[in-house]
């Protein structure tokens, strides 16, 4: 066999070896699944907009997958005035900016909510109330759980985004510790 023979067997095994890494390593990326920004905006890009009546981010998402020329999408929480919530989908895939307002996220990704300890992100806990409190501009699931954790009846809390419960932020206190309900919105927890 000559050099130029053994040269082109080589080339082709090694291009081979190539094609398929690459094929298993699209496989690999195409399994991890897309997920949304939480506290993250997209803004530009609108070409459509439509309040979210049950005020779920999974909604908007969904409705980004069932347009064509849909993007990427974000989601505004209600707004302190009685804003409703609103998805807007895109027709662009925006560079994405900090903001508490929003989630986003790109055609294909479900909402995945953060993991934080002690804290039960898009769950209710309704029942068992010890007492409910409206929470000053500014504070957030934070106090909401201090204020449990200093009452040594409260064993659990919800906390409620501004525009759920009302205008305001507003913090359950529990005297028992109900089963969780998947709520957008809502942040809950058990602390003793």
């Amino acid at each position: 066999m000559g050099k130029g023979r053994q040269s082109r067997a080589f080339m082709a095994k090694v291009m081979a070896c190539v094609v398929a890494c690459v094929t298993l390593l699209s496989l690999a990326f195409a399994s991890v699944p897309a997920r949304a920004q939480t506290a993250f905006d997209r803004p530009g890009g609108d070409y459509f907009s439509a309040p979210v009546a049950s005020g779920d981010p999974e909604d908007c998402a969904l409705l980004c997958e069932r347009d064509r020329r849909c993007r990427s999408w974000s989601f505004s929480y209600p707004d302190v005035e009685g804003g409703s919530a609103v998805c807007w989908l895109k027709n662009t895939v925006p560079a994405r900016v900090p903001g508490s307002c929003c989630i986003s996220g790109v055609r294909g990704a479900g909402v995945i909510e953060p993991r934080v300890e002690g804290v039960e992100t898009s769950i209710d806990r309704p029942g068992g109330d010890l007492r409910n409190f409206d929470l000053k501009e500014g504070d957030g699931v934070e106090a909401c759980k201090a204020a449990c954790t200093a009452d040594n009846k409260c064993r659990a809390f919800t906390y409620a985004r501004p525009g759920y419960t009302g205008r305001e932020a507003r913090c359950f206190l529990k005297k028992e510790i109900k089963p969780p309900r998947r709520k957008a919105g809502f942040t809950s927890g058990v602390v003793r």
